[in-house]
C-alpha cells in the first residue's frame, strides 16, 4: 500500500514538473516574441522620427503636436530600445517599459481625440498590448528584486548572486547586434516604408494625392 501511495507522489510529482517546465518554455518564448516586437517598433519609430519622414509630419500635424515632438519621441524610442533589449539594468528597464506604454497608449488617446477610427489606433494598441505583455514575462534577471515573483525569491534564497545578471562585455554581444540589424533594416526599407505610408495617410484623408 506505501509503495503505491509512493508511486502515485511520484507520478504526480514527476506531471507537475513536466507542466512547469512546458510553461517555462513557453513563457520564455513570449517573452522575447513581444520583446522582439516591440524593440523592433522602438527602433523603427525612433529612426522615423528623428529623420522626420512625411507620415511622422503628417501625423504631428494632424494629432495636433508641434514639429519638434519627433525628435524628443526619437530619442527616447532609442534610449527605451537599447535598455529594454540590454541584460542587467533592472531599474532603467522599469522606466523603458512606463515610457513605451505611455508612448502608444498616448497614441491611442490622440487618435480617439480627434475622431480616428481603429484603423488609426489599433496598431499602436497592439504595440502597447505586447509591451505589457513583455514586461509581465520578463525573467527574474530582468526584475528589479523587490518584484521579482515568489518562486524567483525562494530559489534564490540563500544564494549569493543567485539572481544576479550576467552582464559581463559577452553577455552585451547578442544585444548589440541585434540592434544593429534592427537600425539597419530600418534604414534600408525606409523608401519602401514612406511609400506604403503615404498611401495609407492619403487613404486615410490626411493629405491629398
Amino acid at each position: 500500500m506505501a509503495k503505491a501511495l509512493q508511486h502515485s507522489a511520484d507520478g504526480r510529482s514527476a506531471t507537475i514538473t513536466r507542466s512547469g517546465r512546458t510553461w517555462s518554455r513557453i513563457r520564455s518564448v513570449a517573452f522575447w516574441v513581444t520583446t522582439f516586437v516591440i524593440v523592433f517598433e522602438l527602433t523603427a519609430g525612433s529612426v522615423w522620427n528623428l529623420l522626420t519622414i512625411e507620415w511622422v509630419e503628417v501625423q504631428l500635424h494632424h494629432l495636433g503636436y508641434p514639429h519638434f515632438f519627433a525628435y524628443v519621441l526619437g530619442a527616447w524610442q532609442a534610449g527605451a530600445a537599447v535598455a529594454i533589449i540590454a541584460p542587467g539594468l533592472p531599474l532603467l528597464k522599469e522606466w523603458a517599459y512606463v515610457g513605451a506604454f505611455f508612448l502608444w497608449s498616448g497614441a491611442v488617446a490622440s487618435h480617439l481625440s480627434v475622431g480616428d477610427g481603429l484603423q488609426s489606433w489599433g496598431v499602436p494598441l497592439m504595440f502597447g498590448a505586447c509591451a505589457v505583455a513583455s514586461w509581465v514575462l520578463r525573467p527574474a534577471d530582468r526584475r528589479l528584486p523587490q518584484t521579482r515573483l515568489r518562486r524567483d525569491r525562494f530559489a534564490g534564497a540563500g544564494q549569493a548572486g543567485a539572481a544576479s545578471p550576467d552582464i559581463r562585455p559577452r553577455a552585451w554581444v547578442v544585444p548589440i547586434g541585434l540592434l544593429v540589424v534592427l537600425y539597419a533594416v530600418s534604414f534600408l526599407t525606409l523608401p519602401v516604408v514612406e511609400d506604403v505610408m503615404r498611401e495609407q495617410a492619403v487613404e486615410l484623408g490626411w493629405i491629398s494625392e
